[in-house]
């Protein structure tokens, strides 16, 4: 049995799996707070955190009907992230392994995401390609087994959710932008305009977002306001196909370079309506199998990390003690 913590930015979670059997997930939003800054800001991401932490946990035990003496393995995401919010994880994960003498394991935030795709109601079996789209990743990656895999592409400056949430915001919608943009496109034509798609060019699987929000920016900057206004769900129709564009060429090419049959999603722009749909409608005509985790595993959310975990090596105890935490890149030292 594994309990799982997840703070790697602003959603307090904590999770325990059995086996197969997801026993209790529960992710604390904290949405509303930042909401009025427009985006995260990491000092509060922690303060709320460090108040939310124990009750989390303490109502993921419950709904499991567990005690930490059940408990073999304590997984924790040690990068990457706000370090200060994944420092409120990790203290919480070694202060619960060491009064249980449970092994620890240290998970990154981007190997849980891959791994929610091996929870039911549909676990996937590698080899795939995995395309993680989220506020703050957006990379490729070749999954040949559980536990391990081999990065393609990233993201040179923003990830996809980010550019899709600035989006929004320049629009004028609510935050997170992300979504309400995605509601705001479906009702319009995307070929009022068209927004350049980063770094589209054969030899690279990378990303980069940074040249279409700007050139929103200026689109926007030079309509008059009743333009934008009468305009506003086609600008984002088309604002959202460039930066889904770029999501589905890159990821379609690498199942074509590594001769991959099965694409996986993971973070929570998996949830975009517009990059479903062209995904299923370019993986038909490819014959290629498109697998997506259901909703509450595409966002933040401790269960991806225990699923992660029973893959990965485990530290045993006190081994853990000097465990720390990594703001970017790989596992924590």
């Amino acid at each position: 049995m594994i309990l799982a913590i997840e703070t790697s930015c602003d959603d307090t979670c904590a999770a325990v799996l059995d086996g197969d059997r997801l026993l209790s997930s529960v992710v604390s939003s904290q949405t509303r707070f930042h909401a009025r800054y427009g985006g995260v800001v990491p000092e509060v991401a922690s303060r709320h955190h460090l108040e939310l932490i124990n009750p989390v946990v303490a109502e993921a035990l419950s709904r499991a009907d567990a005690r930490t003496r059940d408990l073999s393995r304590i997984a924790v995401t040690t990068s990457p992230g706000l370090i200060g919010a994944l420092l409120v994880g990790v203290a919480t994960a070694k202060s619960i392994a060491w009064a249980s003498r449970a092994a620890l394991v240290p998970v990154s935030h981007l190997e849980g995401h891959i791994a929610a795709n091996y929870l039911p109601p549909e676990p996937v079996e590698p080899p795939f390609i995995c395309l993680i789209a989220s506020g703050g990743h957006t990379s490729i990656v070749h999954v040949r087994q559980r536990g391990a895999f081999e990065l393609l592409g990233q993201t040179l400056d923003d990830a996809a959710g980010e550019a899709l949430d600035k989006g929004g915001r320049l629009l004028g919608l609510d935050y997170p932008g992300g979504a309400e943009l995605d509601v705001l496109a479906a009702g319009g034509d995307p070929a009022i305009t068209r927004f350049p798609v980063g770094l589209d060019r054969p030899d690279s699987l990378d990303f980069s977002f940074s040249g279409v929000k700007t050139a929103l920016y200026y689109f926007l900057r030079d309509l008059e306001p009743e333009q934008v206004q009468r305009h506003r769900a086609d600008i984002a129709a088309a604002y959202q196909a460039a930066v889904v564009t770029a999501l589905v060429r890159k990821v379609l090419a690498a199942a074509r370079l590594w001769n991959c049959r099965q694409i996986c999603l993971a973070g929570g722009v998996s949830a975009n309506s517009e990059l479903r749909r062209r995904l299923q409608a370019e993986c038909g005509r490819e014959a290629l199998k498109l697998r997506v985790p259901p909703p509450e595993l595409c966002t933040d959310n401790a269960a991806m990390i225990a699923s992660a975990a029973r893959f990965l090596p485990a530290i045993p105890f006190p081994e853990y003690l000097s465990l720390g935490a990594r703001a970017s890149g790989g596992r924590a030292a």
